[in-house]
């Protein structure tokens, strides 16, 4: 007779993850709350015990991605069924806040349906999903902050790390769903983001990006339990040993305070990057946008900022075609940008979103004028990236190597603006944060060599 013990196979958990690093974050830290309950992750929807979406709501056509990816799982599922399984679907994010019932309505086969704020409830959905026979839905803003009821113990993110300081907006752009998805601006305090960033260092993690839908708003109780600053909040990360580096997305302008400009100047390990959104160069557009700050407002924030620390590169958003944007209003962003000079940008055509104030605004552009403009102002950025990669060249430059190359022989990292950088070396480079002279410029990346290349080449 085998008196042997018999252990449990873990289950498995696939996660689809769209959207911002936010996104990205709030999926490592769903899987985390799943772990206790025996979830291990998986590569494989097919072979998946449960399968979360987590979707954004930001980009064209975001819900209709949705519905498609399910119809294909809607297949996995039922095939985990016929061989005598079971897969629960979970839709969460900011789809799922905004459209929670019309995804059961045409869906009727996904078994939970979650809101960004609620996934601390994971467990609990999980199992009224495993014993009812309905689904489950909860798209609330709860009172409580779901981050006092995640768990500490977290998978480790590797070098680089994501960490959500802020969330919510209360800005109400015209064309964003975020403050309807994501809800008001809330901050956690100082101590609970010192203690996960601790914990992520203590991990491995060298490089921690700061996140938020406005991070630069983030006014966590400070050490004093008053609301502190993000400029404070960077200074006491800098402090911790083995944190080298330090990132913070997304900035709004009217965010940008005098502590925080001062502090791109005076932390040594807050990166020389910066993401600040601008989205129009047209003082017409931005005020029909929202945003509450002008063309002439954004590039005096700039000028401050380079002033505190000459070698900051930019990056910014930019949309066309708000509605009621001219010829000339385009004009205006294209001016703008050639006078900020960015070194990495994302830009769109506008699209609208369902109960946004500029979705039913007068004056929607043509979709083929929003082509035409987008062409143009893309082969700008584009001209301004390769500019800003070809000026590196010649520089010596520290770089945290991340993992090995695209080519065999290679290592590649990140450079402090962000560039993805690749060197001929050996493996043990990876995870160690070295200098390399930059010897060329591309569109998209830097290349590298190492000083003892230097020297063997003189």
């Amino acid at each position: 007779m085998n008196d042997a013990p018999t252990t449990t196979p873990p289950k498995r958990l696939h996660v689809i993850t769209w959207g911002c690093q936010m996104n990205v974050y709030d999926s490592a830290r769903m899987a985390d709350v799943l772990a206790p309950l025996g979830y291990a992750p998986s590569p494989d929807a097919g072979d998946a015990d449960m399968v979360i979406l987590n979707t954004c709501h930001i980009r064209d056509r975001a819900t209709e991605k949705v519905f498609s990816e399910l119809g294909r799982l809607r297949l996995l599922k039922l095939a985990r069924e016929q061989a005598g399984g079971r897969m629960i679907l979970a839709v969460a994010g900011c789809v799922a806040q905004a459209e929670g019932e019309q995804i059961l309505a045409r869906a009727p086969f996904v078994d939970i349906v979650l809101g960004p704020q609620t996934y601390h409830g994971l467990p609990e959905m999980v199992a009224r999903a495993s014993r009812a026979a309905g689904a489950v839905i909860d798209t609330e803003f709860p009172t409580e902050d779901k981050f006092d009821h995640l768990p500490d113990a977290a998978a480790p993110q590797g070098l680089t790390a994501f960490l959500t300081i802020q969330e919510g907006c209360d800005k109400f752009c015209a064309f964003c769903v975020v403050p309807y998805t994501r809800g008001a601006e809330h901050s956690r305090p100082q101590a609970a983001v010192l203690a996960e960033a601790r914990r992520l260092v203590a991990q491995g993690s060298r490089e921690i990006t700061l996140l938020g839908q406005n991070v630069n708003a983030w006014h966590g109780a400070g050490a004093d339990g008053a609301p502190s600053s993000l400029g404070r909040l960077v200074r006491a990360l800098a402090e911790i040993p083995d944190l080298w580096r330090i990132r913070y997305m997304t900035s709004h302008p009217r965010d940008m305070d005098d502590d925080l400009i001062a502090a791109h100047g005076e932390v040594a390990r807050l990166m020389p990057f910066l993401h600040l959104p601008v989205q129009s160069g047209s003082d017409r557009v931005l005020a029909a946008m929202n945003r509450r700050h002008t063309a002439a407002d954004y590039l005096r924030i700039v000028e401050r900022l380079r002033a505190a620390r000459p070698d900051l590169a930019l990056s910014t958003d930019v949309i066309v075609g708000h509605p009621g944007e001219s010829r000339a209003d385009f004009a205006a962003t294209l001016a703008l940008v050639r006078q900020a000079g960015f070194a990495q940008a994302f830009s769109f055509k506008y699209s609208a979103r369902p109960g946004t104030p500029a979705a039913a605004a007068p004056g929607q552009v043509d979709e083929a004028e929003k082509d035409a403009r987008l062409q143009e102002l893309q082969a700008l950025l584009r001209e301004q990236q390769t500019a800003f990669n070809r000026s590196c060249v010649g520089l010596t430059v520290p770089v945290l190597f991340t993992g090995p190359g695209r080519h065999p022989g290679q290592v590649a990292g990140r450079s402090p603006w962000l560039h993805p950088v690749h060197v001929t070396g050996p493996a043990m480079l990876i995870g160690t944060e070295t200098p390399v002279k930059i010897v060329a410029g591309h569109t998209n990346s830097l290349t590298a060599t190492l000083p003892q290349q230097e020297r063997a080449c003189a």
